[in-house]
């Protein structure tokens, strides 16, 4: 194992298996009738799926199912079976060389339960939305049963759900640590991220001969080891981050490579790393610490189980390790068995890219499901990813963890050709294209402006607490593909539904005027997420200013374009750091705006996330974490989380009680009047009924704050 090589075979390149005779299926067979149609006798590949099969790329099985069909193989898909016997998972027979499994495209306990821990009463990614098609714990339940039918075929496991429970996690639903995925699910090898590149080696190295327990070198898995490899140096987790006295050595989710330190003199020795709004010099000697055969000791399973603060410093350690550039190895011991985290895959390059988009996807759910509505593929049927990643790092947010932070982006040609595509094949479709986009709206083709920075950064955002000098922001790309792609003949809109980072947008006041005047129905989302700088600063996000720039612009464009628009923003409840009196400004904010949130949404601890080690710990992991750092105020019980989501809802009489208890409690009191400076009436109706204006004596410029919230539930 050595990745002191930074370059990866081409995608797409590999000498294809014998199998790519039998040529591409209409659809991956779900049936063992449709296998016969195909003339197998058997899948060298099934793919096991919590989400309905629909063939279409944003659907996460079908875009890897049809890539090992690209490389010569056999894939069957099995799509929400029966868990409570192996027999589904027989229907197919057995594959030839490995099960892969997935939960699908959300997370099973995220997509079953609200932030609430309540059973959502629907699932989008199932045939007319019907809930309980899937378990909880998806990837254990499925891959449990995989090993019941045939406990000789080796089970890989991946998606969202394993990626974000690599390592030992807090898991929000039982309240405690839980053991990395791979032990619960008694798997036989992880792939986390984005998957194309493991899953082809993993594939083609199989049908080599290979047995699973000897791939062990490959970038993006998690594996089991007995011993430390020859060679290799390990380095305790706590000699780079130790979490006793506060210490000043370097702080990895601070340092950054900056442009300011290059100059013309290519013999300088002491680049500027920017810590914070400091400068440090360092010596060069240490930006060539050997990484390639240095293994980081995370404290073990047993050790963060019970130590909410080494929990917290483990969660930051391995935040560090997640550049694919720099990253090394991680290593955690849990109880007598050891699990290898190897560092993240590399980026795909734009070739790839449009390789795998151009794969001969039918875009449409599999044909067993008849007339069947499945909502998640209603929203995308007619939408183009354009990019991957996101170097945001909102740290409630897994994009960056699961994706990665270094934007991988498409060619215009490909984006075009599937617009096209969609124009000339999707049923029903009348000209409007529902989305360009990705993770968000608007970050195609940008990346930092130096290679060698890039791959030297250790810092979670490339736009926290400000934007990186570093950072190419020249939207002049995104802006030309809009032009593009809205003349092609046949199509009448395209609208942008993606969340827009819009403290990159204003960077670009052109690439605002595209948008504002061609590319919004009415209504644009964004997400400032909150107003006061307590959660902000926990979040990782901007300051309201931001949005005050984007809003003037945006304003200001849609007037020129004679168009009568509004602003969307998108709030968090009861986010580590946010207190009563944050959700209050929060409140008073929203009702000066004119805003009614139709539906709001509280902070839900996803595993893995940095938010979520604030939660359990109740220490910034955003800064060293000592047993003597300053605890975060973190809102978790139930009757505080439902405060915090009625101060979004300030408007709704049903939260009228318990706001005005807690504005007496809060010495507010002035706050609750009949007068139009006054948040919350003193009377209360005969009738809960938030529907009735009669009820409400305050006027708001619109309603609707929920246009689009599905879409957004998706991305995060």
């Amino acid at each position: 194992m050595n990745f002191a090589e930074q370059s990866a075979p081409y995608l797409l390149g590999y000498r294809k298996y014998w199998a790519q005779r039998f040529g591409i299926a209409p659809v991956l067979p779900m049936s063992r009738a449709e296998m016969d149609e195909l003339g197998w006798d058997s899948c060298d590949i099934i793919l096991v799926t919590g989400d309905a099969y629909v063939d279409h790329p944003s659907f996460g099985m079908a875009l890897i199912g049809r890539l090992l069909e690209a490389q010569g193989f056999r894939v069957g898909i099995i799509s929400q079976p029966d868990w409570t016997s192996a027999a589904g998972f027989k229907k197919l027979g057995k594959p030839n060389l490995f099960f892969g499994v997935t939960g699908g495209n959300m997370d099973s306990m995220v997509n079953r339960y609200t932030s609430d821990k309540k059973i959502r009463s629907n699932d989008a990614y199932t045939p007319d939305g019907a809930a309980g098609k899937r378990p909880d714990r998806c990837v254990n339940v499925y891959s449990h049963r995989c090993r019941e039918a045939y406990k000789d075929v080796p089970i890989i496991i991946g998606g969202i759900e394993a990626s974000l429970r690599r390592i030992a996690h807090y898991d929000y639903w039982s309240d405690k640590v839980r053991k990395s995925v791979l032990l619960d699910a008694k798997a036989d090898l992880l792939v986390y991220g984005n998957a194309e590149r493991q899953i082809v080696e993993i594939a083609h190295r199989l049908a080599n001969g290979e047995v699973v327990n000897q791939l062990t070198g490959i970038r993006g898995t998690v594996h089991f080891i007995k011993r430390i490899p020859e060679g290799w140096a390990v380095k305790k987790s706590i000699s780079l981050d130790q979490p006793g006295a506060l210490m000043t050595p370097q702080n990895p989710y601070q340092e950054m490579p900056s442009c300011d330190a290059k100059s013309s003199d290519t013999k300088q020795s002491t680049p500027q790393l920017a810590d914070g709004e400091n400068i440090i010099r360092i010596d060069r000697n240490l930006l060539k610490t050997n990484r390639n055969t240095t293994v980081i000791r995370l404290p073990a399973y047993n050790e963060v189980i019970n130590d909410p603060v080494l929990y917290a410093h483990a969660s930051r350690v391995m935040h560090g390790e997640t550049n694919p550039g720099n990253a090394r190895a991680l290593i955690q011991r849990h109880g007598e068995r050891e699990i290898w985290v190897n560092p993240p895959p590399l980026p795909l390059t734009t070739k790839e890219m449009d390789g795998v988009y151009d794969l001969p996807y039918s875009r449409l759910p599999h044909p067993s499901y008849g007339k069947a509505n499945i909502p998640a593929f209603e929203m995308i049927q007619h939408s183009v990813n354009i990019m991957r990643g996101c170097f945001g790092g909102c740290t409630f947010c897994s994009i960056t963890e699961h994706e990665g932070r270094i934007i991988q982006s498409r060619s215009e040609d490909s984006i075009l050709r599937e617009i096209e595509n969609i124009r000339d094949t999707s049923p029903g479709f009348t000209g409007h294209i529902s989305d360009l986009g990705g993770p968000t709206a608007n970050m195609y083709r940008l990346a930092c402006k130096d290679k060698a920075i890039e791959a030297a950064c250790r810092k979670p955002s490339c736009v926290y607490p400000g934007i990186c000098p570093n950072l190419n922001t020249d939207h002049s790309a995104l802006i030309s593909l809009y032009r593009k792609a809205r003349a092609l003949p046949g199509i009448k809109k395209i609208f942008i539904a993606s969340g827009l980072r819009y403290d990159l947008a204003v960077e670009s006041p052109e690439y605002v005027k595209e948008l504002v005047t061609h590319h919004v129905g009415g209504y644009l989302k964004i997400a400032p997420e909150h107003t006061e700088i307590g959660p902000l600063s926990k979040m990782m996000k901007p300051g309201m200013g931001t949005y005050d720039r984007f809003k003037a612009m945006f304003d200001k464009f849609s007037k020129e374009a004679g168009k009568e628009q509004y602003l969307i923003p998108y709030f968090i409840a009861a986010h580590p750091g946010t207190t009563d009196e944050d959700m209050l400004n929060l409140a008073l904010w929203l009702k000066r705006n004119g805003f009614r949130a139709d539906q709001v949404q509280a902070f839900l601890p996803s595993p893995m996330a940095i938010a979520t080690a604030m939660y359990h710990s109740g220490k910034d992991s955003l800064h060293k974490v000592s047993r003597k750092s300053g605890d975060v105020y973190i809102p978790k019980s139930v009757k505080q989380r439902r405060l915090h989501k009625a101060f979004l809802r300030y408007h709704d009489p049903k939260n009228w009680p318990l706001l005005r208890e807690a504005l007496k409690t809060m010495g507010r009191s002035d706050l609750i009047g009949n007068g139009k400076n006054h948040l919350i009436p003193s009377f209360q109706p005969k009738e809960f009924n938030d529907s009735s204006e009669k009820s409400y004596p305050f006027k708001t410029k619109f309603t609707g704050l929920n246009k689009q919230k599905t879409h957004r539930k998706f991305n995060h």
